[in-house]
């Protein structure tokens, strides 16, 4: 494998000519493979998924609704470890987005704006998946519309949610139409995962809830299932991110300035 310093192919900025002044230290590398990195991030998905079914089953078989530790890997719940888990996939994403846009930037200028546009998209997201702001969306909601049978529409977050997804998909289809087609096709795939879940799963389990209530367990596996769709789509997204990244720029190299009368210390991120 060859140094990031040594590379000088397509994509490359202007900081990737940088060499740190003691020539015999090499520059540090930390080489990324984006499918390792999605079999981890699907691993511990995967692994939550189970604990919370395990215990979901248990509650429910058992008559046991305040059975320790079962709160903690409900997916439904906030303030828990796989919504913690889902606002980390999300921060990750903000993060690949941003260091694409700062690499655009660079590059030509193109789109850089959708990309960031992206990245602060996605940092949102992540503040509410933490703080759930859009379920105190609910009520006010349903006092405007000023009427019972909501139907599909229970949840009335996702009423102002659909026509947001309809309006930026309308601004960001020139910016997916330029993108190569194997990037716009995993944009896509993981943009309807998601959207599927979030929005899909989400309108079936509003009906679901207005006819049963929460408090069973067809309910408890269909919010399973919505969480699902939305840490999978997730997932699928940061992997086009990264084979994105390898595909278009390779290597990304940089460096920390220290005090003048400090060498500056270089180093690099290899995705292959």
């Amino acid at each position: 494998m060859k140094e990031a310093s040594s590379r000088q192919g397509r994509g490359s900025l202007e900081m990737s000519d940088y060499r740190p002044a003691d020539k015999k230290k090499p520059i540090n590398l930390i080489s990324v493979n984006p499918t390792s990195i999605v079999r981890l991030l699907g691993a511990l998905a995967f692994l939550l998924l189970l604990i919370n079914i395990g215990f979901q089953l248990t509650v429910y078989a058992n008559g046991k609704p305040d059975l320790y530790g079962a709160r903690f890997f409900y997916f439904d719940s906030e303030d828990n470890l796989p919504a913690a888990y889902s606002t980390l996939l999300l921060l990750i994403s903000a993060l690949l987005l941003m260091v694409i846009t700062v690499l655009k930037k660079y590059q030509s200028g193109a789109m850089v704006f959708h990309w960031a546009v992206l990245s602060a998209g996605f940092l949102i997201m992540a503040i509410d998946e933490e703080l759930s702001i859009h379920e105190e969306l609910i009520e006010p909601l349903r006092k405007i519309l000023g009427y019972d049978g909501y139907g599909i529409f229970y949840y009335t977050w996702v009423i102002p949610a659909i026509v947001l997804i309809v309006v930026l998909g309308l601004f960001f289809l020139k910016f997916l139409i330029r993108l190569p087609v194997k990037t716009r096709i995993h944009f896509v795939v993981a943009g309807a995962v998601y959207i599927g879940g979030c929005i899909g799963v989400e309108l079936i389990g509003g009906r679901y809830d207005e006819l049963h209530g929460k408090e069973n367990l067809t309910y408890s596996l269909i919010a399973t299932f919505e969480e699902s769709l939305e840490m999978t789509g997730i997932i699928i997204f940061i992997w086009a991110l990264l084979v994105y990244i390898a595909d278009t720029i390779k290597d990304v190299q940089f460096h920390v300035e220290g005090p003048k009368d400090q060498v500056s210390r270089a180093g690099g991120v290899f995705l292959y």
